[in-house]
């Protein structure tokens, strides 16, 4: 069966999905600049990383258009199912031989042909179990916001063991977020801010690297070599930017000064090249994001898609804001991806399939307002 509109045919989002092609491209162009030099001396390929992220981002494309056609409520009837499958895919790294090990953390599941990070996927199962949640019962009690609490202590729990503190700041923040739209007070957020803000003062004592993280990001020069090297060399990149930049792929940060400069520090190499005009178009581009995600969750056609919409939005919104405030010195160093823009396959994959749905939320939200016809 195929759905018509009387008088108007079922289009997506144009400005969203315009935003997002735009990203993915650009996203292939600043890896090729930021990665090129390295990937030569380690492979020989000047192209052998953007090669990679091009393959992921086909085989995106091409997934794109199945999740599209699921009706939304197939994930609200299976919610139970993608969050188990979440939290089991988190604690499948913990197996040995089945979890890589890289920098310290264990956050890949290797497939022998390729690897994936399952907190990628996480976060958004999440998402859908929490939108199941509140689309049934909204937070106005500590009772009805039970187990959405548990669930993100839950996944965030198995995050930070792998360890990862940044995604695990991504999911909480995205958590507070949709409970907020659930309906919880303030008085709510003030009793949970108590115990939260406890875990993670005990969460970061119990690992030195983390307290040197901190004290990097209060004085990068105090540790020039060490852990303030990453931030001085962003600092350096994006202040040798200036106005309008050195100029695409004249980047000189990426010359093995700048680590992860293709992921999660590939916005310091856009300010670099391009400027503060660069910077700001793509952070514009991210704000079109939001809001036509946000338009489309207020036009949802039922709760449960009004809080999928918003916590898909959400989760674009937050990480790139978080990975923004990194490479900026805004917020102590982590490793997170910028969306559609950074290195790394599932990123892009899960987030292209989450704006697939989004899109499938506004294409259900037009077939309401304008009447349609089955055939």
């Amino acid at each position: 069966m195929r759905e018509k509109l009387v008088g108007r045919r079922i289009v997506p989002d144009k400005a969203l999905l315009i935003c997002v092609i735009m990203l993915s491209l650009f996203g292939l162009v600043m890896q090729y600049s930021a990665s090129s030099y390295s990937a030569l001396n380690e492979t020989g390929d000047a192209a052998f990383y953007v090669k990679k992220q091009a393959i992921a981002l086909v085989f995106a494309a091409a997934v794109y258009p199945f999740v599209y056609r699921l009706d939304t409520q197939i994930y609200r009837k299976l919610r139970y199912v993608f969050f188990i499958t979440g939290l089991i895919l988190l604690a499948l790294v913990f197996i040995p031989g089945v979890g890589v090990e890289n920098y310290g953390a264990t956050r890949w599941i290797n497939l022998g042909f390729t690897t994936f990070q399952p907190s990628d996927i996480a976060k958004f199962t999440l998402v859908i179990f929490i939108a199941g949640c509140l689309s049934k019962n909204s937070c106005v009690t500590f009772k009805s916001m039970a187990a959405i609490l548990i669930a993100c202590g839950a996944t965030c729990a198995l995050i930070m063991a792998e360890p990862n503190m940044s995604i695990t700041m991504c999911v909480g923040l995205v958590t507070m977020a949709m409970l907020f739209l659930g309906g919880a007070k303030a008085r709510h957020f003030a009793l949970l801010g108590i115990p939260a803000a406890v875990l993670v003062v005990v969460l970061i004592a119990a690992e030195p690297y983390r307290l040197k993280r901190i004290a990097a990001f209060l004085d990068p020069w105090s540790s020039p070599l060490g852990e303030g090297y990453q931030l001085i060399q962003s600092y350096y990149a994006l202040g040798s930017g200036g106005l309008f930049g050195v100029g695409l792929f004249n980047s000189r940060q990426k010359y093995l000064f700048l680590p992860f400069a293709e992921s999660d520090f590939i916005f310091s190499v856009i300010g670099e090249e391009l400027g503060f005009v660069g910077c700001i178009a793509v952070m514009a581009v991210f704000g079109i994001i939001v809001w036509r995600g946000a338009l489309i969750a207020m036009r949802a056609e039922s709760r449960f898609d009004c809080y999928l919409a918003a916590g898909i939005t959400a989760v674009i919104g937050v990480q790139a804001l978080l990975n923004i405030a990194v490479v900026t010195g805004s917020i102590p160093p982590t490793g997170l991806p910028l969306p559609f823009v950074s290195a790394g396959g599932t990123s892009l994959l899960m987030f292209t399939c989450a704006v697939a749905v989004l899109q499938r939320v506004a294409a259900k939200s037009q077939r309401l307002a304008f009447g349609h016809k089955m055939y």
